[in-house]
């Protein structure tokens, strides 16, 4: 069935207020745990002192993690092409620009063979436009291409980049508190702040990057919708979803490996559907003990944390809208 607009803003109205919980959860769960051991040692202001210790480690963990992260650009590995060396490329996608009424970005195509389709960029004036080759390549049909370059130039008009960062932030901050802890060898005393701290962390972690998927899924939809209705061909984007879904599966698993790093933000995901297995034995070909369960948490995993629906429901929706017109 298609997602209609209003259950679409339904699901990202819920998964924002998800957010909202989880985020308030680490802030008192972390103050409650300073608050404990200080009024434990008797100290005096005990919820003053607490509530410095929260927002001190938060603000900390918060710079160091954003400080670190590289940019989806050097991730993907792509240079800047132009009107002369992509006149093709760059007419379109001025076009859907034009008709979405959105500053014409910055292309820029990688060489990876990985199907790789995204823009990154806060505002919509710095975006940038990366394609791979390997979807340039794979989408023959000028038509399939504007839809790709529709549905990415759609998330730039639903300001998608700026809205996921700020929703991650208690998913970052869980994740860099914890990874943290983890490397303190010996806490000693220290344990009686870093253990329920890590408990605490990974808690909210894996609530909020379940939280943060659904929403990504969401906003996927959207922009699904909005580049269907803006090319007036649900069907071109559909074709083109189910020629790069193909694309992905013939993909070698050490090649989307290195394109895992945009797979979040990229039109479908860069993730292997199975984890790749390494067969043991002296003569390779005795599987790992531990295959059938390693199998079923990446399933797990998948279905907690996958940030894309699923492609044939994608396609399932684009087709009744095409139905529709």
């Amino acid at each position: 069935m298609t997602a209609r607009p209003t259950g679409l803003r339904a699901r990202m109205v819920a998964a924002l207020l998800g957010l909202a919980v989880v985020t308030l959860g680490l802030l008192v769960g972390v103050w409650a745990v300073f608050y404990g051991v200080l009024s434990f040692f008797g100290l005096a202001f005990a919820s003053r002192i607490a509530f410095v210790s929260t927002a001190v480690t938060l603000l900390s963990i918060g710079y160091l993690e954003y400080r670190h992260l590289e940019t989806i650009e050097r991730l993907a590995d792509a240079q800047p092409v132009d009107r002369e060396t992509a006149p093709v490329l760059y007419e379109t996608t001025t076009r859907v620009a034009a008709q979405l009424d959105v500053p014409v970005p910055t292309i820029a195509v990688s060489e990876r063979d990985a199907p790789e389709a995204l823009a990154v960029g806060f505002r919509p004036e710095s975006v940038h436009l990366v394609l791979s080759r390997g979807v340039i390549d794979a989408l023959d049909e000028r038509d399939e291409l504007e839809a790709v370059i529709a549905h990415e130039l759609a998330h730039v008009r639903n300001r998608d980049a700026i809205v996921v960062t700020a929703v991650s932030l208690p998913v970052v901050l869980a994740d860099g508190l914890r990874s943290r802890i983890d490397r303190i060898d010996d806490p000693g005393w220290a344990a009686i702040v870093t253990v329920p701290l890590g408990l605490l962390s990974t808690g909210v972690w894996i609530v909020g990057r379940t939280i943060t998927a659904r929403l990504t899924r969401v906003r996927e939809r959207a922009a699904d919708r909005a580049a269907a209705e803006v090319t007036g061909s649900p069907a071109a984007l559909a074709s083109a979803l189910q020629r790069l879904d193909r694309e992905i599966a013939d993909t070698p698993s050490r090649d989307l490996r290195d394109a895992s790093g945009v797979s979040s933000v990229s039109i479908l995901s860069l993730e292997p559907a199975e984890p790749e297995k390494i067969m043991l034995g002296p003569e390779g070909d005795v599987e790992p003990s531990h295959w059938s369960l390693r199998r079923r948490l990446h399933r797990l995993e998948r279905f907690l944390f996958e940030t894309h629906p699923p492609t044939d429901e994608r396609i399932e929706s684009l087709t009744a809208l095409e139905r529709e017109q």
